[in-house]
Protein backbone atom coordinates (compact mmCIF):
# COMPACT_ATOMS: atom_id res chain seq x y z
CA UNK A 1 0.00 0.00 0.00
CA UNK A 2 1.34 3.40 -0.83
CA UNK A 3 0.27 6.48 1.32
CA UNK A 4 0.56 9.91 -0.37
CA UNK A 5 -1.01 13.45 -0.07
CA UNK A 6 -2.74 13.55 -3.41
CA UNK A 7 -4.01 11.25 -6.12
CA UNK A 8 -4.30 12.42 -9.48
CA UNK A 9 -6.70 10.06 -11.48
CA UNK A 10 -6.04 10.98 -15.32
CA UNK A 11 -2.73 12.55 -17.07
CA UNK A 12 -3.97 14.71 -19.65
CA UNK A 13 -3.33 18.86 -19.85
CA UNK A 14 -5.92 19.44 -16.27
CA UNK A 15 -4.35 16.89 -14.57
CA UNK A 16 -0.82 17.13 -15.13
CA UNK A 17 -1.28 20.73 -14.73
CA UNK A 18 -2.83 20.12 -11.10
CA UNK A 19 0.22 18.16 -10.26
CA UNK A 20 2.76 20.44 -11.30
CA UNK A 21 1.25 22.79 -8.88
CA UNK A 22 0.53 20.65 -5.91
CA UNK A 23 4.63 19.32 -6.46
CA UNK A 24 5.40 23.11 -6.15
CA UNK A 25 3.83 23.27 -2.93
CA UNK A 26 5.61 20.51 -1.61
CA UNK A 27 2.55 18.00 -1.65
CA UNK A 28 3.38 14.11 -2.18
CA UNK A 29 1.80 13.35 -5.75
CA UNK A 30 1.08 10.41 -7.83
CA UNK A 31 -0.50 10.34 -10.80
CA UNK A 32 -2.52 7.91 -12.23
CA UNK A 33 -2.46 7.85 -16.59
CA UNK A 34 -4.52 4.64 -17.83
CA UNK A 35 -2.93 4.66 -21.27
CA UNK A 36 0.47 5.58 -22.77
CA UNK A 37 2.54 8.96 -22.55
CA UNK A 38 1.14 11.23 -25.23
CA UNK A 39 -1.41 8.86 -26.16
CA UNK A 40 -4.53 9.74 -28.51
CA UNK A 41 -7.62 8.80 -26.67
CA UNK A 42 -8.58 11.86 -24.86
CA UNK A 43 -8.70 15.04 -25.25
CA UNK A 44 -5.66 16.62 -24.57
CA UNK A 45 -3.36 15.17 -27.72
CA UNK A 46 -2.21 17.19 -30.57
CA UNK A 47 0.14 19.49 -31.30
CA UNK A 48 -1.69 23.23 -31.06
CA UNK A 49 -4.95 25.04 -29.45
CA UNK A 50 -6.23 28.35 -29.70
CA UNK A 51 -5.24 30.42 -26.44
CA UNK A 52 -7.93 33.66 -26.61
CA UNK A 53 -9.24 36.24 -24.51
CA UNK A 54 -12.23 36.60 -26.66
CA UNK A 55 -15.53 35.49 -24.91
CA UNK A 56 -18.84 36.20 -24.54
CA UNK A 57 -19.15 35.59 -20.72
CA UNK A 58 -16.77 37.94 -18.83
CA UNK A 59 -15.93 35.38 -16.48
CA UNK A 60 -14.31 33.25 -19.35
CA UNK A 61 -12.33 36.58 -20.63
CA UNK A 62 -11.06 37.04 -16.65
CA UNK A 63 -10.25 33.03 -16.43
CA UNK A 64 -8.50 33.61 -19.82
CA UNK A 65 -6.82 36.91 -18.50
CA UNK A 66 -5.60 35.49 -15.80
CA UNK A 67 -4.02 32.52 -17.33
CA UNK A 68 -1.69 34.72 -19.70
CA UNK A 69 0.80 35.19 -17.13
CA UNK A 70 0.79 31.94 -15.94
CA UNK A 71 1.85 30.25 -19.09
CA UNK A 72 4.52 32.78 -19.16
CA UNK A 73 5.45 30.85 -15.71
CA UNK A 74 5.00 27.78 -16.66
CA UNK A 75 7.49 28.42 -19.77
CA UNK A 76 10.10 29.95 -17.43
CA UNK A 77 9.96 26.84 -14.64
CA UNK A 78 9.83 24.24 -17.11
CA UNK A 79 12.43 25.84 -19.79
CA UNK A 80 9.85 24.84 -22.79
CA UNK A 81 7.99 27.57 -25.60
CA UNK A 82 4.81 26.72 -24.98
CA UNK A 83 2.41 30.28 -25.96
CA UNK A 84 2.97 31.52 -29.20
CA UNK A 85 0.78 35.03 -29.62
CA UNK A 86 -0.16 35.69 -33.09
CA UNK A 87 -3.58 37.34 -32.72
CA UNK A 88 -6.95 36.68 -33.14
CA UNK A 89 -10.21 37.25 -34.96
CA UNK A 90 -13.63 36.70 -34.81
CA UNK A 91 -15.99 37.59 -37.27
CA UNK A 92 -19.65 36.42 -38.45
CA UNK A 93 -22.44 36.67 -37.14
CA UNK A 94 -22.79 40.57 -36.04
CA UNK A 95 -25.00 39.73 -33.04
CA UNK A 96 -22.70 36.65 -31.70
CA UNK A 97 -19.31 38.99 -32.54
CA UNK A 98 -20.88 41.94 -30.58
CA UNK A 99 -21.24 39.39 -27.87
CA UNK A 100 -18.01 39.07 -27.62
CA UNK A 101 -16.70 42.63 -28.32
CA UNK A 102 -18.95 43.82 -25.04
CA UNK A 103 -17.58 40.99 -22.77
CA UNK A 104 -14.10 42.44 -23.64
CA UNK A 105 -15.04 45.92 -23.07
CA UNK A 106 -16.51 45.40 -19.52
CA UNK A 107 -13.29 43.62 -18.37
CA UNK A 108 -11.19 46.20 -20.25
CA UNK A 109 -9.55 44.21 -22.65
CA UNK A 110 -7.82 45.67 -25.77
CA UNK A 111 -9.37 44.61 -28.95
CA UNK A 112 -10.02 46.61 -32.13
CA UNK A 113 -12.88 46.16 -34.75
CA UNK A 114 -12.06 46.15 -38.91
CA UNK A 115 -14.39 46.18 -41.76
CA UNK A 116 -14.06 42.61 -43.70
CA UNK A 117 -12.08 44.87 -46.95
CA UNK A 118 -9.11 45.82 -44.04
CA UNK A 119 -9.30 42.30 -42.50
CA UNK A 120 -9.05 40.62 -46.08
CA UNK A 121 -6.24 43.56 -47.24
CA UNK A 122 -4.10 42.38 -43.69
CA UNK A 123 -4.66 38.65 -44.01
CA UNK A 124 -5.14 37.87 -47.76
CA UNK A 125 -5.36 34.14 -47.27
CA UNK A 126 -9.05 34.53 -45.59
CA UNK A 127 -12.31 36.39 -46.37
CA UNK A 128 -14.17 37.83 -44.09
CA UNK A 129 -18.05 38.17 -43.42
CA UNK A 130 -19.65 40.72 -40.78
CA UNK A 131 -17.88 42.76 -38.01
CA UNK A 132 -14.30 41.52 -37.69
CA UNK A 133 -13.13 41.74 -34.17
CA UNK A 134 -9.37 41.58 -34.10
CA UNK A 135 -7.65 40.65 -30.45
CA UNK A 136 -4.15 41.04 -30.50
CA UNK A 137 -3.23 38.90 -27.12
CA UNK A 138 -4.29 35.61 -29.03
CA UNK A 139 -2.18 32.85 -30.32
CA UNK A 140 -1.74 29.45 -30.37
CA UNK A 141 -0.77 26.82 -27.62
CA UNK A 142 1.75 23.94 -27.97
CA UNK A 143 -0.51 21.07 -26.53
CA UNK A 144 1.44 18.04 -26.20
CA UNK A 145 4.76 20.37 -25.80
CA UNK A 146 2.15 21.59 -22.80
CA UNK A 147 1.60 18.52 -21.00
CA UNK A 148 5.05 16.89 -21.44
CA UNK A 149 6.31 19.71 -19.86
CA UNK A 150 4.00 19.58 -17.22
CA UNK A 151 4.60 16.23 -15.97
CA UNK A 152 8.48 16.57 -16.53
CA UNK A 153 8.58 19.14 -14.36
CA UNK A 154 6.10 17.82 -11.75
CA UNK A 155 8.29 14.76 -11.63
CA UNK A 156 11.46 17.05 -11.27
CA UNK A 157 9.79 18.26 -8.43
CA UNK A 158 8.54 14.98 -6.63
CA UNK A 159 5.47 13.45 -8.39
CA UNK A 160 4.76 9.73 -9.17
CA UNK A 161 3.63 10.28 -13.19
CA UNK A 162 2.30 6.78 -13.60
CA UNK A 163 1.84 5.71 -17.27
CA UNK A 164 -0.21 2.73 -18.46
CA UNK A 165 -1.87 2.16 -15.03
CA UNK A 166 -5.65 1.98 -14.88
CA UNK A 167 -7.99 2.52 -12.60
CA UNK A 168 -9.46 -0.34 -11.03
CA UNK A 169 -11.54 1.50 -8.15
CA UNK A 170 -12.14 4.40 -6.16
CA UNK A 171 -13.65 4.65 -2.95
CA UNK A 172 -14.24 7.18 -0.34
CA UNK A 173 -13.54 5.48 3.34
CA UNK A 174 -13.50 8.10 6.52
CA UNK A 175 -13.09 11.11 5.00
CA UNK A 176 -10.15 9.60 2.43
CA UNK A 177 -9.68 8.25 -0.74
CA UNK A 178 -8.74 4.39 -1.67
CA UNK A 179 -7.78 4.15 -4.94
CA UNK A 180 -6.86 0.50 -6.65
CA UNK A 181 -4.74 0.04 -9.76
CA UNK A 182 -3.50 -3.53 -10.94
CA UNK A 183 -0.01 -2.45 -9.42
CA UNK A 184 -1.17 -1.66 -5.90
CA UNK A 185 -3.58 0.23 -3.45
CA UNK A 186 -3.42 4.10 -2.89
CA UNK A 187 -4.49 5.67 0.09
CA UNK A 188 -4.68 9.56 0.19
CA UNK A 189 -6.87 12.07 2.18
CA UNK A 190 -7.46 13.62 -0.96
CA UNK A 191 -8.15 12.54 -4.94
CA UNK A 192 -8.09 15.27 -7.99
CA UNK A 193 -10.47 13.69 -10.54
CA UNK A 194 -9.81 15.30 -14.23
CA UNK A 195 -10.20 11.87 -16.50
CA UNK A 196 -12.01 13.67 -18.95
CA UNK A 197 -14.55 11.42 -20.93
CA UNK A 198 -13.82 8.99 -18.11
CA UNK A 199 -14.76 11.13 -15.46
CA UNK A 200 -18.82 9.84 -15.19
CA UNK A 201 -17.39 6.33 -14.88
CA UNK A 202 -14.88 6.92 -12.82
CA UNK A 203 -17.14 9.30 -10.12
CA UNK A 204 -20.14 6.80 -10.65
CA UNK A 205 -22.19 7.76 -7.26
CA UNK A 206 -19.41 9.63 -5.44
CA UNK A 207 -19.97 13.02 -6.63
CA UNK A 208 -22.90 15.00 -8.71
CA UNK A 209 -21.50 15.44 -11.48
CA UNK A 210 -23.34 17.33 -14.36
CA UNK A 211 -24.50 15.47 -17.56
CA UNK A 212 -20.98 15.03 -19.35
CA UNK A 213 -21.75 14.50 -23.33
CA UNK A 214 -19.32 12.63 -25.09
CA UNK A 215 -18.66 13.47 -28.34
CA UNK A 216 -15.82 12.39 -31.48
CA UNK A 217 -15.09 15.30 -33.50
CA UNK A 218 -12.35 15.68 -35.97
CA UNK A 219 -9.96 18.49 -37.18
CA UNK A 220 -8.14 18.97 -40.70
CA UNK A 221 -4.81 20.67 -41.78
CA UNK A 222 -4.30 22.17 -44.91
CA UNK A 223 -0.84 23.47 -46.42
CA UNK A 224 -0.70 27.10 -47.02
CA UNK A 225 -0.50 28.04 -50.43
CA UNK A 226 2.18 31.01 -49.59
CA UNK A 227 3.84 29.53 -46.49
CA UNK A 228 5.27 33.28 -46.05
CA UNK A 229 1.66 34.53 -45.51
CA UNK A 230 0.43 34.92 -41.58
CA UNK A 231 -2.30 33.02 -40.48
CA UNK A 232 -3.97 34.52 -37.19
CA UNK A 233 -6.14 32.17 -34.77
CA UNK A 234 -9.48 32.44 -35.92
CA UNK A 235 -13.67 31.85 -35.27
CA UNK A 236 -15.95 32.06 -37.66
CA UNK A 237 -19.64 32.87 -35.94
CA UNK A 238 -22.02 30.58 -37.83
CA UNK A 239 -23.79 27.85 -37.66
CA UNK A 240 -21.70 25.65 -36.98
CA UNK A 241 -18.60 27.31 -35.55
CA UNK A 242 -15.95 27.32 -37.41
CA UNK A 243 -12.48 27.39 -36.31
CA UNK A 244 -8.89 27.57 -36.94
CA UNK A 245 -5.27 28.89 -36.71
CA UNK A 246 -1.82 27.66 -37.90
CA UNK A 247 0.16 24.55 -36.55
CA UNK A 248 3.59 25.07 -37.73
CA UNK A 249 4.97 21.78 -39.02
CA UNK A 250 1.27 20.37 -40.14
CA UNK A 251 -0.37 23.37 -42.02
CA UNK A 252 -3.19 25.54 -40.86
CA UNK A 253 -6.07 23.69 -38.65
CA UNK A 254 -9.31 24.01 -39.64
CA UNK A 255 -12.53 22.36 -38.22
CA UNK A 256 -15.96 22.85 -37.08
CA UNK A 257 -17.26 23.33 -33.28
CA UNK A 258 -18.88 20.55 -31.83
CA UNK A 259 -20.69 18.76 -34.65
CA UNK A 260 -19.20 15.30 -33.99
CA UNK A 261 -21.56 11.86 -33.01
CA UNK A 262 -21.74 11.34 -29.43
CA UNK A 263 -19.85 7.90 -28.81
CA UNK A 264 -18.57 5.81 -25.65
CA UNK A 265 -14.93 6.82 -25.08
CA UNK A 266 -14.41 2.53 -24.98
CA UNK A 267 -15.75 2.44 -27.85
CA UNK A 268 -15.12 4.96 -30.27
CA UNK A 269 -14.10 4.34 -33.61
CA UNK A 270 -11.74 6.84 -34.36
CA UNK A 271 -12.73 7.36 -38.19
CA UNK A 272 -13.21 10.86 -39.67
CA UNK A 273 -16.98 11.30 -40.89
CA UNK A 274 -16.76 11.77 -44.57
CA UNK A 275 -19.71 14.34 -44.49
CA UNK A 276 -17.78 16.45 -42.00
CA UNK A 277 -15.27 16.16 -44.07
CA UNK A 278 -16.58 17.31 -47.24
CA UNK A 279 -18.30 20.08 -44.68
CA UNK A 280 -14.54 21.83 -44.22
CA UNK A 281 -13.45 21.32 -47.37
CA UNK A 282 -16.29 23.32 -49.01
CA UNK A 283 -15.88 26.04 -46.21
CA UNK A 284 -12.05 26.16 -47.03
CA UNK A 285 -12.86 26.56 -50.59
CA UNK A 286 -15.35 29.29 -50.16
CA UNK A 287 -13.88 30.78 -46.76
CA UNK A 288 -9.67 30.34 -47.05
CA UNK A 289 -8.52 31.04 -50.29
CA UNK A 290 -5.06 30.64 -48.97
CA UNK A 291 -5.02 27.35 -47.93
CA UNK A 292 -4.40 24.14 -50.78
CA UNK A 293 -7.41 21.52 -51.06
CA UNK A 294 -7.42 18.23 -50.31
CA UNK A 295 -6.49 18.30 -46.57
CA UNK A 296 -2.97 17.20 -45.89
CA UNK A 297 -3.85 15.46 -42.85
CA UNK A 298 -7.22 14.82 -40.61
CA UNK A 299 -7.77 13.24 -37.11
CA UNK A 300 -10.34 12.53 -34.34
CA UNK A 301 -10.24 13.99 -30.77
CA UNK A 302 -12.76 13.51 -28.01
CA UNK A 303 -15.31 16.38 -26.56
CA UNK A 304 -16.69 15.59 -22.81
CA UNK A 305 -18.74 18.97 -22.50
CA UNK A 306 -21.37 19.87 -20.35
CA UNK A 307 -25.35 20.96 -21.46
CA UNK A 308 -23.65 24.73 -20.48
CA UNK A 309 -20.60 24.15 -21.56
CA UNK A 310 -19.24 25.74 -17.95
CA UNK A 311 -16.39 23.59 -16.55
CA UNK A 312 -16.77 21.84 -13.63
CA UNK A 313 -14.07 22.70 -10.80
CA UNK A 314 -15.06 21.79 -7.22
CA UNK A 315 -14.45 19.44 -4.21
CA UNK A 316 -16.67 17.42 -2.74
CA UNK A 317 -14.81 15.71 0.45
CA UNK A 318 -12.53 14.15 -0.10
CA UNK A 319 -12.74 14.55 -4.18
CA UNK A 320 -12.20 17.16 -6.28
CA UNK A 321 -13.21 17.62 -9.60
CA UNK A 322 -11.75 18.87 -13.07
CA UNK A 323 -14.42 18.28 -15.78
CA UNK A 324 -15.86 19.55 -18.89
CA UNK A 325 -12.77 21.65 -20.46
CA UNK A 326 -12.91 19.89 -24.06
CA UNK A 327 -13.44 22.36 -26.84
CA UNK A 328 -12.53 25.20 -25.38
CA UNK A 329 -10.81 24.19 -21.77
CA UNK A 330 -6.96 24.25 -23.09
CA UNK A 331 -6.10 27.55 -23.51
CA UNK A 332 -6.83 27.67 -19.21
CA UNK A 333 -4.64 24.96 -18.63
CA UNK A 334 -2.12 26.54 -15.85
CA UNK A 335 -4.74 28.36 -14.12
CA UNK A 336 -7.40 25.50 -13.78
CA UNK A 337 -4.33 23.27 -11.94
CA UNK A 338 -3.86 26.19 -10.02
CA UNK A 339 -7.54 26.01 -8.82
CA UNK A 340 -7.65 22.56 -8.90
CA UNK A 341 -4.74 22.75 -6.52
CA UNK A 342 -6.57 25.34 -4.43
CA UNK A 343 -9.52 23.24 -3.89
CA UNK A 344 -6.82 20.37 -2.56
CA UNK A 345 -5.85 23.13 -0.20
CA UNK A 346 -9.13 23.71 0.92
CA UNK A 347 -9.71 27.09 -0.45
CA UNK A 348 -13.09 28.13 -2.18
CA UNK A 349 -13.62 27.59 -5.97
CA UNK A 350 -15.17 29.46 -8.06
CA UNK A 351 -19.31 29.86 -8.20
CA UNK A 352 -19.62 29.29 -11.90
CA UNK A 353 -17.89 26.13 -12.92
CA UNK A 354 -19.86 23.90 -9.91
CA UNK A 355 -20.77 20.81 -9.22
CA UNK A 356 -24.15 21.45 -9.45
CA UNK A 357 -24.16 21.38 -12.96
CA UNK A 358 -25.04 25.72 -13.12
Amino acid sequence: MRRCDVVVVGGGAMGSAAAWWLARRGRDVVVLERFEQGHLRGSSHGASRIFRLAYPEPEYVRLAREALPLWRELEDDTGAELLTVTGGVDHGLPGSVGLVADALSLCGVDYRTLAPAEAAERWSGMRFAGPVLFQPDAGRVHADRTVLALQTRAEALGAEVRFEEPLESLDTLGGAVVVRTPLEELRAPVAVVTCGAWAPKVLTTHAALPKLTVTQEQVFHFAPADPEHAWPSFIHHRDPFVYGLETPGEGVKVAEHHTGPQTDPDARDFVVDPAGRDRVAAYVAEWLPGLTLPAAGETTCLYATTATQNFVIDRADPLVVGAGFSGHGFKFTPVVGRLLADLVAGEPGLPRFALDGR
